[in-house]
């Protein structure tokens, strides 16, 4: 009979309290894949989702939540080479999160960067294996380039400013109030704009049009997204927290060349999100050693607090990463 483990489920679709803490029997490592006793834990948008009932996990996934963790491998399973047990890593996960153990594939682990904490380490995956493949591989960000991201100071946008910055773009970042815009300037962003007192259309059009939006606000953000763009501008979208349904003009996408794509991660194949954790190890991990880059934390609760935590995240107050504690240390 397996070992029990602690673990936080979704007893019904609803708001943060339908989280309860539950025990589960522990994972086993299938093949290709390795098993965490997780020291932290990421909280991150889609979690609500699931939580919610608006997005389910994949058929072969857990049904606890949680796409990303660190710890230390304690089991590895068939065909994994390159890590061994005990290792400290970083992973994007299928799922699971929420528990003191969770089985993901081995391709997605990641170390833990030199200096860097474990807690620290658990803020990493899901926001940078987002960012890495929609702003650099999909939306293609070239050094000098104009990149408006909004939703700065979450933990989307505070990796995307600072990634962008790195890579050389002239970042343009959108908040709502002045401490989150203060936040966007100190990572790097040339311009953070206060979308309750300034139109971002305008400021962008100003500077000569955004090559590159990243967005996850959606619904009317999408027609006016499209008035920021310069010509051949892109629009990469990642979420729609204010719907997916808009009216549109699309003759502009073919007056000024305009590019409209976006995607979602977890659906994405077991081999593509291990093209972008390679990309992201050779690429973006010697930043996060060199500290040019780092994760910007809100606020950590114990796994128990689950619920605390998803509405620290839904109330917007938040700037950066919330985590969980989940070994209790």
């Amino acid at each position: 009979m397996s070992q029990m483990m602690r673990a936080v489920e979704i007893t019904k679709p609803g708001g943060p309290d339908v989280l309860a803490l539950t025990e589960r029997p522990m994972p086993e490592p299938a093949h290709g894949q390795v098993v965490i006793k997780a020291a932290w834990a990421g909280v991150n948008r889609p979690d609500a989702l699931q939580r919610a009932g608006l997005y389910a996990p994949p058929p072969t996934a857990s049904d606890l939540p949680g796409l990303e963790a660190s710890g230390e491998i304690v089991a590895l399973g068939s065909g994994v080479s390159g890590l061994a047990v005990g290792d400290p890593v970083c992973a994007l996960l299928p799922g699971g999160g929420y528990a003191e153990y969770v089985a993901t594939p081995a391709a997605h682990c990641l170390p833990v960067p030199a200096g860097m904490t474990l807690k620290e380490a658990a803020c990493l995956p899901e926001t940078f294996f987002t960012v890495w493949s929609n702003v650099f591989t999909r939306g293609a960000l070239k050094s000098g380039e104009r990149f408006l991201v909004h939703g700065g100071s979450s933990g989307i946008g505070t990796t995307a400013i600072q990634l962008a910055n790195a890579f050389g773009a002239r970042v343009f970042a959108t908040a709502g109030s002045a401490d989150k815009c203060a936040a966007c300037t100190e990572l790097g962003a040339e311009v953070a704009i206060n979308y309750r007192d300034a139109d971002f259309v305008e400021v962008l059009r100003a500077a000569g049009g955004a090559d590159l939006i990243l967005d996850m606000v959606g619904g009317d953000y999408i027609p006016r997204n499209l008035k920021a763009l310069a010509d051949d501008g892109r629009l990469v979208q990642i979420a729609f927290l204010n719907g997916p349904k808009v009216e549109v003009n699309f003759a502009q996408l073919m007056m000024r060349r305009l590019t409209m794509t976006g995607s979602t991660l977890r659906p994405q194949s077991d081999t593509a999100k291990a093209c972008i954790a390679q990309d992201l190890r050779e690429k973006v991990w010697p930043l996060l050693a060199m500290k040019r880059v780092a994760p910007v934390m809100d606020q950590a609760f114990p796994l128990a607090e689950a619920a605390k935590a998803h509405a620290r995240m839904e109330s917007s107050e938040h700037i950066g990463k919330i985590v969980l504690d989940v070994s209790g240390r």
